[in-house]
């Protein structure tokens, strides 16, 4: 406790600097994914909070994030369709999803998984990092000209016929539960569907609308519409304020630009009285926990979204630990990973019980924090606080925010969150495949099909599908490197070790040596079961040279086996030399030594094998 308040006045003065510059991306995420301000400005300041108490990175702040709140949009609008378009209706399934996400990440922490996250390639971080941005951007150009597809009449009337098809066939389950047979009687059909009203028809095409003109395709399909809708002052608005972002930082960094935009512009906006659309309501009073995630929790409707959950989860922690890295980085300290997922974990899980979008640690705002004066966990502590006195204070005043505002901010989130060190590296980056008649580096491909797939598909899956093709093509390569420097060919064919210079010259075409120069796994076994085919029946003892084989898998392991086998039916007698510890104990599992391998044929050393050879040569003469 007297460590926490060790720098009481420099926490203080980081906490609340952050706290305030996390205010308008907070609404903004919020915004963003579709919850609304309230959900933005509740994740930001329980993550905050509790991330800050039960981390392990003492300068660390927390709260919704560009790729968080992205996911979080894709997830959120998902099974809102589900539930006909009814946010509220859909809200317990959304919060369970992130309050799932968030006890996994405490799981992770508790197993240990802190220390694997380095692992994940860096192309699959930098295409996800630019598609999180090319979404952003591209989705946000709508409600900057002030463009809501669903309040277009001309646009919703299209999608009338859909609804009223839709309606029917919700009319058709309705019966098949109750065990009405439609066939039998057209009457009772018929009089559902003459209670059906214009507004249930507008409802459902305002949703259909709304669905369609989602994510990054849909944003692009509708904007020849939009830019026929275009609300001039709401367009003004968001230029101003990606015009004072960019510019004001070029005045003084002392004072955050987002912060200074959000206040002139919006000032302007109210004080003049302009004609603009506000954010939704900010709900006054005290967060109140949504209890119908408990209540209304079913193991049957969360369980198609695990997967989902666990990627939320990793996205988590991927992006808070490589926050704590920067803090590290600046402070000269040393956060603890496992504990810092528990953090992050516990506060997710309490911000989606509150109604709170989930989050990760913040760059930015970790950086303000520091160079603010923070430097215990106090002040992510400070920053949860102030947004709280926020939200309690200004809530009737910040919804008042025109939403144009919010979405250039978003848009400059957008252009900033890109890996431009990325896209920068893909004409240098060594060209080491061949797609047709085509050369292209192996991880600007990773790179490119996660950025595509992310922004035109599924963010969820095109991250795992670039993760899947990243480990092929490193065991492909480690495959290839290993088959490389472990050709089987004949001793005066084959570069003999140093060791192997003595060898006499009279055996060189009845014993031949295999060497293995690391690793025996699925990615290299395909070279290996080529060995009993390459040699020739004449030959009498193979000697297989193991001391630079340090591992072997399971696949390995029976690619092994089914080479010894096959060498044994053709009488040829096989030598390990240099045979480690791990290997051996797998193949001593499956009796491979001594069935096939007797353990007088295991020699520690080369000369030893060589001495073996002899004697028996002498032997059978």
């Amino acid at each position: 406790m007297k460590k926490l308040f060790s720098n009481l006045k420099g926490d203080a003065f980081g906490g609340i600097t952050a706290g305030i510059v996390a205010l308008p991306l907070a609404l903004a995420f919020g915004v963003s994914s579709g919850l609304g301000p309230s959900a933005g400005l509740y994740g930001a300041i329980f993550l905050s909070f509790f991330a800050a108490l039960f981390g392990g990175t003492n300068t660390q702040i927390s709260g919704p994030t560009a790729p968080m709140t992205a996911v979080s949009m894709v997830v959120i609008a998902g099974i809102v369709a589900l539930n006909d378009g009814d946010v509220n209706k859909a809200l317990p399934v959304i919060l369970s999803v992130f309050l799932l996400a968030g006890l996994i990440q405490v799981g992770l922490g508790f197993l240990g998984f802190g220390k694997y996250i380095k692992y994940i390639p860096y192309p699959v971080v930098s295409g996800f990092m630019t598609a999180i941005g090319v979404i952003i951007l591209v989705t946000q150009i709508l409600p900057a000209i002030g463009y809501y597809p669903k309040e277009d009449a001309a646009y919703v009337s299209q999608f009338k016929p859909q609804a009223e098809e839709i309606i029917l066939e919700n009319i058709l389950k309705e019966e098949a539960g109750e065990g009405i047979l439609v066939l039998e009687d057209f009457k009772g059909t018929i009089a559902r569907a003459e209670n059906m009203s214009q507004n249930d028809i507008l409802k459902e095409s305002k949703t259909l609308a709304a669905n369609d003109a989602s994510g990054v395709l849909g944003a692009i399909k509708v904007l020849p519409q939009a830019i026929k809708n275009i609300r001039w002052l709401e367009f003004i608005l968001a230029i101003s304020t990606i015009f004072i972002i960019y510019g004001f930082k070029r005045i003084t960094t002392a004072i955050p630009s987002t912060l200074v935009a959000l206040l002139v512009v919006s000032g302007i906006a109210v004080g003049f009285d302009l004609d603009f659309r506000p954010i939704e309501e900010i709900p006054s009073g005290l967060p109140i926990p949504n209890l119908k995630i408990i209540t209304g929790f079913s193991l049957g409707g969360i369980t198609p979204y695990i997967f989902t959950a666990l990627t939320l989860a990793l996205l988590g922690a991927i992006d808070s630990l490589l926050t704590s890295v920067v803090a590290d980085n600046m402070t000269k300290t040393k956060h603890q990973p496992n504990k810092e997922l528990i953090g992050q974990g516990i506060g997710n899980s309490i911000a989606a019980i509150f109604g709170g979008i989930p989050g990760a640690g913040a760059t930015i705002r970790t950086v303000v924090n520091i160079n603010s004066g923070g430097k215990t966990k106090l002040s992510g502590m400070i920053a949860g606080i102030i947004l709280l006195f926020i939200l309690l204070a200004l809530g009737p005043i910040a919804s008042r925010i025109p939403a144009a505002v919010l979405a250039g901010i978003l848009i400059t989130v957008g252009i900033g969150v890109m890996d431009y060190k990325g896209l920068k590296a893909i004409p240098s980056l060594p060209r080491d495949m061949k797609i047709g008649p085509l050369k292209i580096s192996s991880e600007v491909l990773i790179m490119l099909v996660v950025l595509v797939l992310s922004s035109l598909w599924n963010l969820v899956y095109a991250v795992g599908i670039g993760l899947v093709i990243a480990s092929l093509m490193f065991m492909k390569k480690i495959g290839d490197l290993t088959a490389q420097r472990s050709d089987v060919k004949a001793l005066k064919h084959e570069k003999a070790w140093d060791d192997e210079a003595v060898f006499p010259e009279h055996l060189k075409e009845d014993v031949f040596i295999k060497h293995i120069k690391g690793p025996l796994f699925f990615g290299s076994t395909s070279d290996f079961q080529q060995l009993a085919k390459q040699i020739p029946k004449t030959a009498s003892t193979v000697v297989v040279r193991l001391g630079r084989m340090q591992y072997m898998d399971q696949s390995g392991l029976y690619a092994m086996e089914d080479v010894l086998v096959d060498l044994k039916k053709d009488g040829i007698n096989v030598l390990f030399v240099g045979l480690l510890n791990q290997p051996r104990y797998m193949m001593e599992r499956i009796d491979i030594i001594p069935d096939l391998i007797p353990k007088e044929h295991i020699f520690p050393t080369f000369k030893a094998c060589l001495n073996w050879i002899k004697n028996s040569t002498k032997d059978t003469h």
